[in-house]
């Protein structure tokens, strides 16, 4: 499945833009990623060179600068090459970003001369076949006597994006913060905070500006804070702006094709938008932290009935010849001002294609006909069964389910999300079933939905056990099928029964309580005996946001 995430840029329940999706991440290997720390910094505007920092053998200090290059952008990486002294020396040097001219090259460094305890330097050349020259600090504006680092220039060159730990921001320690000009011949004007819409109550850091101007990615890390809507320790996530002269908007977490429980950040897009390149201490890597690489596609479901088919077709055919953003996906995937044959090409590579929603962020859809694991259709996170449920392939509520036996049956499935991290949503199919019996629970958390001593929907989602438990007055074990689901909106908790909102919290609550734990189906979180489910389960959502069935 290829459109695994749908970036809507603040749009909760409908898509209404063509945007873009993330395949699924690749590591970049052993050439290029080692046992120790490897972080990337920047893509050169050509594709063919990719610059990024590693504490590994063979430097000059504790982190060096390095690059790897390849002869085409269909080509491998390289073995990677140091850049060496007067760039690299025995201090920290790391975050590298180069001018779209490949003459200036920007990073950070702890040696002396500096203002703060790191800074922003930049060494020149006279052309790409030449060494760079003495790195020189940066000095104020742009460095202050606080840590400033993570420089990122704009395509253009009037844009000047960075990190800093200076006074007057609004997150914990680290804010994102721009400079401008009026052309590249100018000085830079003075630093300007972002503000509270982009940063957040978490370190914002490492800036990445798409080539448009358009797209400013960036990565958090809740040290003292948390940014709601995240998966993990570290996130990635994307503030967009219609056009280079509005204010930025709202971020929007990449989701959990990108983002994981684990530390992913420092993303680094590649100037033609195809390709993320990003750092991530997740399973499957060759060192502590290594680089990963996702393809970037478009998104051509232009009604939003989440299906690509003819509907779209006649779409674009009713915009062509125009600058419609909503059809404008070609070249993928940010187009180029008119919707012309080029957008056709796009559409049709990707008809007949799922798309699904951002804030879904896990779907079972238990379809399955044999074997012992439930698909995810929105990420990896494949849920593996447990006991002998049977698959019934023409039993479901939709399509499929799977049948539980009430004695030993159920599903485990990885992190998802933290319920002390904001809203959320979980939705399910169900028939069958008894008294006490459990549809959805967190392992090392708390039962998220199930059926009361009366057999009515109940969840033990709650902050502490001085929270209530929210019951519901709505039977669901009759034997007919009934959709369930449980929405914590950030304040209340809220039951759903074929849906119809059943139980709501009188007063605020504040927030849930924390876990890392995964998921079971079918049993509760401590996989008691009198909690496995009796019946059928069918299509498993989990959203990261408070949705309405």
């Amino acid at each position: 499945m290829l459109a695994i995430l749908v970036l809507t840029l603040g749009l909760i329940a409908e898509v209404s833009n063509a945007d873009f999706t993330f395949g699924t991440p690749n590591n970049l290997g052993s050439i290029v990623n080692s046992p120790q720390s490897d972080v990337p910094c920047f893509v050169s505007i050509d594709g063919l060179e990719l610059y990024f920092f590693s504490e590994r053998s063979g430097g000059f200090g504790n982190s060096d600068i390095w690059v790897t290059t390849r002869e085409t952008v269909d080509d491998d990486w390289g073995t990677p090459l140091n850049l060496g002294p007067p760039v690299n020396s025995s201090y920290l040097d790391t975050y590298a970003n180069v001018s779209a001219d490949g003459l200036e090259l920007y990073f950070t460094s702890t040696r002396p001369g500096g203002l703060g305890l790191e800074d922003i330097w930049v060494t020149r050349r006279e052309s790409k076949d030449d060494t760079w020259d003495p790195p020189v600090n940066l000095g104020p504006p742009v460095n202050s006597s606080a840590r400033d680092y993570g420089a990122f220039i704009s395509a253009d060159g009037l844009e000047f994006y960075f990190n800093s730990m200076r006074s007057g921001g609004f997150g914990s320690y680290h804010d994102l913060y721009v400079m401008r000009r009026t052309s590249v011949s100018d000085d830079w004007g003075a630093p300007v905070n972002l503000g509270p819409v982009v940063n957040g109550p978490s370190h914002d850091i490492a800036p990445n500006l798409s080539a448009d101007g358009r797209y400013l990615f960036f990565s958090d890390h809740p040290w003292q804070g948390f940014r709601y809507g995240g998966f993990g320790n570290s996130d990635i996530w994307v503030t967009s702006r219609p056009t280079t002269s509005d204010e930025w908007g709202v971020p929007v977490n990449l989701g959990p094709t990108i983002n994981t429980k684990a530390d992913d950040c420092v993303p680094n897009l590649s100037a033609d938008g195809s390709t993320l390149y990003f750092m991530s201490n997740r399973s499957g890597g060759v060192g502590r932290q290594d680089m990963w690489q996702a393809p970037i596609l478009p998104i051509v479901d232009f009604n939003g009935d989440r299906i690509v088919d003819s509907a779209d077709m006649c779409i674009m055919v009713d915009h062509w010849g125009t600058d419609e953003p909503l059809c404008d996906i070609g070249p993928m995937p940010w187009g180029d001002g008119i919707v012309d044959v080029q957008d056709l090409i796009v559409l049709a590579e990707h008809l007949f294609e799922e798309v699904f929603p951002v804030e879904l962020v896990a779907y079972w859809k238990l379809d399955e006909v044999e074997g012992d694991i439930a698909y995810n259709s929105t990420s990896d996170n494949h849920g593996i069964l447990s006991g002998n449920p049977t698959w019934k392939p023409d039993s479901g509520q939709v399509a499929g389910a799977l049948e539980f036996d009430g004695i030993d049956d159920y599903i485990t499935t990885d992190f998802v999300l933290n319920p002390i991290l904001g809203p959320f949503s979980a939705f399910a199919w169900i028939k069958g079933g008894s008294s006490g019996q459990v549809v959805i629970s967190q392992i090392g958390g708390e039962d998220w939905l199930l059926a009361d001593a009366e057999g009515k929907l109940m969840t033990k989602l709650r902050r502490g056990s001085y929270t209530p438990i929210l019951a519901s007055g709505s039977g669901i074990i009759d034997g007919d099928w009934h959709h369930i689901g449980v929405v914590w909106d950030g304040s209340h908790r809220h039951l759903y029964v074929d849906g119809t909102d059943v139980a709501e919290d009188a007063t605020d609550i504040l927030y849930l309580w924390a876990s890392n734990g995964g998921l079971y189906v079918g049993a509760d979180k401590n996989l008691e005996v009198d909690s496995f489910w009796s019946g059928l389960i069918d299509d498993v959502r989990i959203y990261n946001r408070a949705v309405t069935p």
